[in-house]
């Protein structure tokens, strides 16, 4: 006879089943991490692209989840895509104070430094010709990096010397802070700490990577950089080792890397950048020291921000989605992939 105990019996049996079955999908890497765990970082792009789009140049935002007390990572675009990200909505929890607008009050009180990974134009132009309008704030980078901003951009020559060193007379607006290499340092007025690895950008010219820290939560920003195996180098592997215990403890939340070019670029014509094939193959590297004997899985709970893709002039050629395609074609690891849009906010 069928009795309340027996189905109460099954009930439980099957409850049983569909626990146990939840926990092999999940082990079986088919979880999505992102919708189980709650975002730690923000991020809005101020400029994405690698080149030609004078109001689109590699500038981000960052901040925790919970905070509008942003860091600017490069600036090549400023005004321009502070401009977008209003229009797109990206500050809606900032109400602007002393009679100023959204645009300004994010410029002159919520970007409270900026993090520059070389002195290319194209991640500091927007730096520059915004010094005027901009309040005191530190500049942070390696040596090298402040030391060309001092001599060759900030000097009175190609504009006016807003920093501290350097050029008299020194309007003193801007803070140059060195950063060593390998070792973390205060952001003044955040909560975050940043430790800088130098990068290979070409021909032996140093680019910079940023890891951000906030809560014993991490970012990071990886400026231009060349593949290993094109560079003759091992800064991306030596990075990988520093970075993968953080991605085994779950505590890196996501990582931004260029991919300026598409796989039809010849090897000696990519000039220290990157293309999709070798963003998977880098990227595999990192999986390999994060757990060798599971690298499909090995990169699955973090986000990786797709930066600095450069426009075309050939007609017919959509490079953005070339790139996302080879991307997905190649995505053997199963990572999240986004490509940074200009003013649109993204949360990981």
């Amino acid at each position: 006879m069928f009795t309340i105990n027996t189905m109460q019996k099954n009930l439980c049996f099957f409850k049983k089943v569909i626990m146990l079955s939840c926990f092999l999908w999940s082990m079986s890497g088919h979880a999505n991490p992102q919708e189980t765990s709650q975002p730690h970082w923000v991020t809005i792009p101020l400029g994405v692209a690698g080149g030609l789009e004078e109001g689109n140049l590699s500038a981000y935002l960052l901040a925790p989840q919970d905070s509008t007390d942003f860091i600017c990572l490069d600036a090549g675009t400023v005004y321009s895509g502070l401009l977008v990200a209003q229009q797109a909505g990206s500050f809606a929890k900032i109400a602007p104070e002393n009679n100023q607008n959204v645009v300004g009050d994010v410029l002159r009180s919520h970007i409270k430094a900026y993090l520059i990974s070389h002195a290319h134009l194209d991640h500091v132009a927007g730096l520059v010709i915004n010094a005027t309008d901009d309040i005191s704030k530190p500049i942070m980078g390696l040596p090298a990096v402040l030391a060309d901003i001092q001599n060759h951009l900030f000097n009175w020559r190609i504009f006016p010397n807003f920093g501290d060193v350097g050029v008299q007379p020194l309007l003193k607006k801007y803070h140059y802070i060195d950063l060593p290499t390998q070792e973390a340092v205060t952001i003044p007025q955040t909560g975050m700490h940043v430790t800088a690895f130098p990068l290979s950008h070409g021909n032996n010219y140093a680019s910079t990577a940023f890891l951000i820290e906030s809560g014993g939560f991490y970012a990071l920003y990886l400026g231009d950089t060349g593949a290993d195996s094109v560079e003759n180098t091992t800064t991306l592997q030596q990075l990988w080792i520093k970075i993968a215990p953080l991605i085994k403890s779950q505590q890196l939340k996501g990582l931004f890397i260029e991919s300026a070019y598409s796989n039809e670029r010849p090897s000696k014509q990519l000039y220290g950048h990157l293309t999709p094939q070798l963003v998977i193959d880098t990227l595999t590297n990192l999986a390999q020291q994060v757990d060798s004997e599971h690298t499909e899985n090995a990169l699955r709970e973090i986000t990786v921000i797709i930066t600095h893709i450069k426009p075309v002039l050939e007609a017919q050629v959509n490079i953005r989605e070339t790139i996302r395609a080879q991307l997905s074609a190649a995505n053997h690891l199963g990572i999240r992939f986004i490509l940074a849009e200009q003013g649109q906010k993204i949360e990981f």
